[in-house]
């Protein structure tokens, strides 16, 4: 999938044009592109689960460690693979209530990241957030080749840019809906 995603990528950026998706409760499979000869250029995305909500809001399907960022009008404007627990956070529909530029874990010593949203509490009380792959003693804990994997331990890393989008984009309140 990642690799189908990124070669769709790659040809919008030859093609010099772009499109959007819709994102109206898992409406989006395919979209089509057209360069300015009006050739269609077939692109697939990531569809949207279903029952994940309607307007502005961050997606996370916990089993299919990906994340969608919809815009007010339903259009899908980033999505992006994740690495966090298998069922952690529960399902449900969450809000943003802390950002930090800078965070660490209180749980493993040495382990810092940046870009930290927060929107939800974990099953042993801690936060959970969206932020960069974290650092431990001076070393990267895993690589962006890596996400998708169940590498995390409660909150959802992602690559620096993925996770400074996140962290710029939400706003304290901002809706996430996590689905199985």
């Amino acid at each position: 999938m990642k690799r189908v995603i990124a070669a769709s990528v790659l040809a919008l950026l030859i093609m010099g044009s772009a499109s959007v998706a819709s994102a109206s409760d898992g409406s989006i499979g395919e979209t089509t592109t057209t360069t300015t000869t009006t050739t269609p250029v077939l692109v697939e995305a990531a569809p949207v689960p279903i029952k994940s909500g309607t307007g502005r809001r961050i997606v996370y399907a916990n089993r299919q460690q990906r994340v969608w960022v919809i815009n007010a009008d339903n259009e899908v404007i980033r999505t992006f693979p994740v690495s966090g627990m298998l069922g952690q956070p529960g399902n449900g529909t969450f809000s943003v209530f802390s950002k930090s530029p800078t965070s660490y874990s209180p749980e493993f010593a040495g382990v810092t990241f940046r870009f930290m949203t927060r929107f939800a509490i974990g099953r042993n009380g801690g936060n959970i957030g969206f932020h960069e792959i974290p650092i431990r003693n001076s070393k990267p804990m895993q690589t962006v080749d890596e996400l998708g994997a169940f590498k995390g331990s409660g909150c959802l890393r992602s690559s620096t840019k993925d996770a400074l989008f996140i962290y710029q984009w939400a706003t304290l309140g901002t809706k996430v809906v996590v689905v199985p």
